[in-house]
């Protein structure tokens, strides 16, 4: 049995593949960003199947809405982010979601926390878990809220117990402050 290899493409390569609607470019999508995006989507939805799901979603949308893509406008990478981060927020804040979770039981919430402490998202790999870390505390629990867990800026100033305004603030700071070590 041989081994299977990432297929490995330049971003413009992928990008050109993308829009002449090769199969080797989609494969190739997959292949080098399903895992990143997956553990998005996961931070955000906290239950593996919900985030396979949303994950097929996320790569059905890209292939549909790729011509809406623009290189002038940013990174393919991060266009894809915004794509899973959206629609796993949109999924958590349906009413479907919020009514299943008040129905879970107390066994599939054990067994649900206890396949999470075994994911396989590794931030550390992309180097965003020490990029982070490098932030003031207030900033990172910030970010933390609005990327990762989908809270909108007007629940995380509730939470947080500080101005709209602050929150805003602090989140643009702490992107900036990001942005200076991928520029």
């Amino acid at each position: 049995m041989s081994k299977s290899r990432k297929i490995s493409l330049s971003e413009e390569e992928l990008v050109l593949g993308l829009r002449n609607r090769e199969k080797l470019a989609v494969e190739a999508l997959y292949d080098n960003y399903s895992a990143s995006l997956y553990g998005v989507i996961l931070r955000i939805v906290n239950e593996t199947e919900l985030a396979e799901d949303i994950l097929q979603e996320t790569f059905v949308k890209i292939w549909q809405s790729f011509n809406g893509y623009s290189t002038e406008k940013g990174r393919l990478f991060t266009w894809m982010v915004n794509i899973a981060r959206n629609l796993s927020i949109d999924k958590v804040r349906s009413k479907d979601f919020r009514n299943q979770a008040k129905n879970q039981e107390l066994e599939n919430t054990v067994n649900l926390i206890d396949e999470q402490s075994n994911t396989t998202y590794k931030p550390e790999l992309l180097g965003l878990k020490d990029l982070v870390k490098t932030l003031r505390p207030e900033q990172k629990s910030i970010l933390d809220l609005v990327y990762f867990k989908g809270y909108t800026h007007v629940e995380v100033a509730d939470e947080l117990g500080i101005p709209l305004g602050t929150v805003k603030t602090r989140l643009r700071m702490a992107i900036q402050e990001l942005r200076k070590h991928f520029n």
